[in-house]
């Protein structure tokens, strides 16, 4: 990612892929996943809104598409515990791509607009809470952890959007949260 218009183009393909994800959370057997699941399908398809108006605005000549490549395995055949835990591992990892391309937006300065700027800072530390959260429940309710998004045959690894092949997501902690990294 090297500049807003790349960013925002791979922000909304990024969102659209977990808002997907979310939908599926309508199945879940725990209430509090199928809030969740409506939070991020609610709060992320606004942003998704957004985006797509400022790329018009702002870039309307635009050509170049995201590189963007599915981070989550496919949810539709799983049901039960099974779904839940399979999405929390797999969102984890989603989450943590967010906050790292938000993060490395305002590190690099690429943000043109303030707008996007907030919006970044928003989705960094909206994302950084719900990660927190995520493990949590991994760990209580199925006495998993977040390790099992790549390692387990899920998508191969973190490279969902251009930019990142190959580094940014090496040794990353997910507890390095975006707060400590400026």
């Amino acid at each position: 990612m090297s500049s807003e218009n790349a960013y925002l183009a791979e922000m909304v393909a990024h969102h659209e892929e977990a808002v997907a994800a979310a939908r599926e959370l309508r199945r879940s057997p725990l209430a509090k996943m199928r809030e969740f699941g409506a939070a991020i399908v609610t709060s992320q398809s606004t942003q998704i809104d957004q985006m797509q108006q400022w790329l018009a605005d702002w870039y309307p000549n635009r050509t170049e598409q995201p590189d963007y490549e599915p981070m989550m395995r496919d949810l539709t055949g799983l049901s039960g515990q099974r779904l839940d835990q399979v999405f929390l591992q797999d969102m984890t990892w989603h989450h943590m791509a967010a906050v790292m391309m938000s993060q490395r937006l305002l590190a690099r300065g690429l943000a043109q607009h303030d707008e996007v700027a907030a919006l970044a800072r928003t989705i960094r530390n909206e994302q950084h809470d719900e990660i927190v959260e995520m493990r949590r429940w991994l760990r209580d309710w199925f006495g998993a952890d977040w390790h099992h998004g790549p390692r387990d045959g899920g998508w191969h690894g973190m490279h969902g959007m251009s930019g990142s092949r190959g580094g940014g997501w090496n040794g990353m902690h997910p507890m390095v949260g975006p707060r400590m990294m400026g």
